[in-house]
């Protein structure tokens, strides 16, 4: 096998063979959907004397639509009130198809729970801040988001096998 030399003299790493190399293959995005309220409009759209309490909430959730394929479902849901009344209400489900090749099994949620909604955020935090200003409010920019601590919560969260589920 032949080694070749970048120009500055040093050797490259030879390139993986693309048929077992591990593939992250993001294959669209969309708006699975989309909810703003605004139940006091106009009168919240006048300055507030007090600054809002903003409530972020984020879910993730993912589930297998072909052998190698997946949806990736990131749930942004925000609630901003004033003296305990509501100013807007805002719900974003956004969703990617994702495929994910030459992977182990082990290895597939953290690729689905927290790799694919870290490259899904940017574009879900756009459409957030322009709905909220579209909404007639200054944009909602939300700080990012770390899924790998939400990954873990989760998992702490979850039954454990063996444990007995709550009567509804």
């Amino acid at each position: 096998m032949a080694q070749t030399t970048g120009g500055n003299g040093q050797e490259a790493a030879p390139a993986a063979d693309p048929a077992t190399a591990q593939q992250l293959i993001i294959n669209a995005q969309y708006i699975k959907d989309l909810s703003f309220e605004n139940p006091r409009a106009p009168q919240s759209l006048t300055q507030q004397t007090t600054a809002p309490t903003v409530d972020i909430n984020v879910d993730v959730n993912a589930q297998s639509v072909s052998p190698e394929a997946y949806e990736v479902v990131l749930t942004i849901k925000v609630s901003a009130k004033v003296n305990d009344e509501a100013l807007f209400l805002m719900e974003l489900v956004y969703g990617a198809v994702v495929t994910i090749r030459n992977t182990a099994r082990e290895m597939l949620p953290p690729l689905l729970l927290v790799e694919t909604p870290r490259l899904m955020f940017p574009f879900a935090r756009n459409i957030v801040a322009d709905a909220t200003r579209d909404g007639g409010f200054p944009p909602l920019m939300i700080n990012p988001i770390d899924f790998t601590d939400l990954l873990r919560r989760n998992a702490a969260n979850a039954p454990q096998p063996g444990d007995t589920l709550p009567s509804a």
